[in-house]
């Protein structure tokens, strides 16, 4: 390269602001369509377990302890996830949604980066590994 043609190039950078943004003191608004941390509605579920059984990289794990009183806990492993939406495309009752406003997601381990969803009893039996007896077959397994 030709030094005149570097100097040509160097020369208007040293006149103009830097593009840099002051990333994290600096926010702006993510984009609508972004794909961010899931929100799952227990309200709204079924328990059918489309989401996991449709899920390309298994991020999700849907244990049933009772569905007619919606007793569900869903595993989400945001490691494992590539937000691609299949999850909330397969589920015909809207109980999934990736939202744009949470999607500030590193953690320095794997353990923050796995979420339980549903109700507190029900979630801590998950984590002991006390599933239901005749537990699905898109149970949790012990790990």
């Amino acid at each position: 390269m030709r030094l005149g043609a570097m100097i040509g190039d160097v020369l208007p950078s040293l006149f103009r602001a830097p593009v840099t943004e002051r990333y994290p003191f600096a926010r702006r608004e993510p984009p609508a369509r972004l794909r961010g941390m899931l929100r799952w509605d227990r309200e709204t579920c079924t328990g059918c377990g489309m989401c996991a059984t449709d899920c390309p990289s298994q991020a999700l794990d849907l244990t049933t302890f009772d569905k007619k009183a919606k007793r569900f806990v869903l595993k989400f492993q945001v490691d494992q996830c590539t937000f691609c939406g299949q999850c909330a495309i397969s589920c015909r009752q809207g109980a999934l949604v990736l939202t744009s406003d949470r999607w500030e997601l590193a953690a320095l381990s794997r353990g923050p980066l796995t979420f339980h969803f549903g109700e507190t009893e029900d979630v801590d039996r998950v984590l002991r590994g006390d599933l239901p007896s005749a537990a699905p077959a898109l149970a949790s397994s012990a790990e």
